[in-house]
């Protein structure tokens, strides 16, 4: 049993990263049994959740959306939101009680959610009908210890770590599109993030193993790759080899895919050599998502997020001037500690000046064992409700008009399946990330195709498919 440890989280001297060659040989031991998986959260999260997958069916299982037909019940959760945390508290209610009547079932919770000792601690107490807790660096384990099986309560959560799996298999949700870790952990430590705790400490893969599963996908027919981190622009700071995200992205681009995309880019990191090489190829998509999270330097101080109202600025219009056609989404947060009326019209300023294409907002959620946690939270919900109200009325004012713009264009759209709402039509994304309906076939699906733009709302645009 090993148990989730704030200190242990925090360290950040500096260490030998270890590269582990993943087992993937598995003994096929729940023949004819059936695994339900459910994932909370992040593109991060949903990733985790393919390696997941594949070590269930390696395992000798198959799939089920049905809760009560499963023998496995894996929760993969998510730790950034007080929401996400109830979420998964309720449905736990549910397998508490599918477990009454199936005392054989077994329930693994996984991911970000483990990483928080309060929440380990609310486990053992309260639920202690959860077999098994894993977190999130070490997953690998997940198999040997649906093997074993020795205790009751199987807890192993390694809150830091100085190992990169390698050679690892996944059970991808699409043959379209695929998500490539390239680094994990964060050391940024803002003062409202968990994600250090959770994730530990930033170790960057090898650049000739991320380009080696890269060209797999290439020759596989992919046409679209993701490239994941906490802190994609962070990658290679910890190895010292002498290249960085910039090099990295432009040698995956040189591979030929069709589409390239990374997430999440913090502002801090990002540099003049990396805007340019997104600008000089064509098949990196003009798409950056770059989290602001507060308009008011003041308050970005208090957050640990390293950088000023008019750094984020400067660094906005340089990809502006320098991409072509970029569209760029952020992350604000309303209600942080301290925050004042004057500090959030700074926010609405930042916003009104940047026009973004789209923005997640989200009221303050304290997480305990963050710094801020120790703040006072001296903003009350009903002015955080608030603020959050004409927050949104701007973003969604903006988003809109960037969308509107698109009318009676021809834009390209790489389709990934069927609309969930028309059986006529099918969805897709375009190069700045927009959502499409499209009117066509499903034949379509897996191609990258013209499509003329016929309406456009806040969230979404409708088109038709030209030949």
């Amino acid at each position: 049993m090993r148990l989730p440890n704030y200190d242990e989280a925090k360290n950040r001297e500096k260490v030998e990263v270890k590269y582990l060659d993943v087992d993937n040989n598995i003994n096929p031991v729940y023949i004819n049994k059936k695994y339900f998986l459910r994932t909370y959260g992040c593109q991060m999260n949903v990733h985790d959740s393919e390696q997941i997958r594949f070590y269930l069916e390696k395992l000798g299982m198959t799939a089920t959306d049905t809760l009560e037909q499963a023998d496995v019940v894996v929760l993969n959760t998510c730790a950034i939101r007080e929401n996400a945390h109830d979420k998964v508290i309720g449905y736990l209610g549910r397998c508490k009680h599918l477990k009454k009547k199936k005392p054989n079932l077994i329930i693994a919770v996984m991911g970000c959610m483990v990483g928080q000792v309060d929440v380990v601690e609310e486990l053992r107490a309260k639920h202690d009908y959860v077999d098994i807790i894993v977190g999130t660096n070490n997953i690998y384990d997940l198999p040997k210890l649906l093997i074993e099986k020795k205790e009751k309560q199987n807890i192993e959560v390694y809150s830091n770590s100085d190992i990169v799996p390698e050679n690892i298999i996944y059970e991808r949700d699409s043959k379209i599109s695929a998500w490539v870790n390239i680094m994990y952990g964060c050391d940024k430590f803002c003062t409202y993030c968990i994600v250090p705790f959770t994730r530990g400490r930033e170790r960057s893969r090898k650049i000739e193993c991320i380009l080696k599963e890269c060209k797999n996908l290439v020759d596989n027919g992919y046409q679209e790759i993701t490239l994941l981190g906490q802190n994609v622009n962070a990658y290679g700071n910890d190895l010292n080899l002498g290249y960085d995200f910039a090099d990295l992205l432009e040698q995956v681009a040189q591979l030929g895919i069709p589409r390239l995309r990374f997430v999440t880019s913090h502002p801090w990191n990002f540099t003049e050599r990396m805007i340019d090489v997104i600008a000089k190829y064509k098949n990196i998509m003009p798409y950056i998502h770059l989290p602001i999270q507060s308009g008011s330097t003041r308050i970005l101080k208090k957050m640990n997020r390293r950088y000023t109202k008019e750094e984020y600025q400067n660094l906005f219009d340089q990809m502006k001037k320098k991409i072509p056609n970029v569209a760029i989404t952020t992350d604000i947060i309303v209600g942080f500690p301290g925050e004042t009326e004057e500090d959030f019209l700074e926010t609405l300023e930042i916003v009104n000046y940047c026009k973004y294409d789209g923005a997640y907002t989200f009221i303050y959620s304290e997480r305990k064992g963050t710094a801020s946690s120790f703040m006072k939270d001296d903003v009350s919900l009903e002015e955080k409700e608030s603020r959050l109200k004409r927050l949104n009325e701007a973003v969604n004012k903006y988003s809109k008009e960037s969308n509107l713009k698109l009318i009676n264009k021809i834009v390209p759209v790489l389709v990934v399946g069927p609309s969930m709402k028309d059986k006529d039509k099918v969805y897709g994304y375009t190069d700045t990330m927009k959502l499409v309906n499209v009117e066509g076939g499903e034949n379509l699906i897996g191609k990258i195709v013209d499509v003329k733009i016929t309406d456009a709302k806040s969230f979404s645009l409708d088109g038709i498919f030209v030949n």
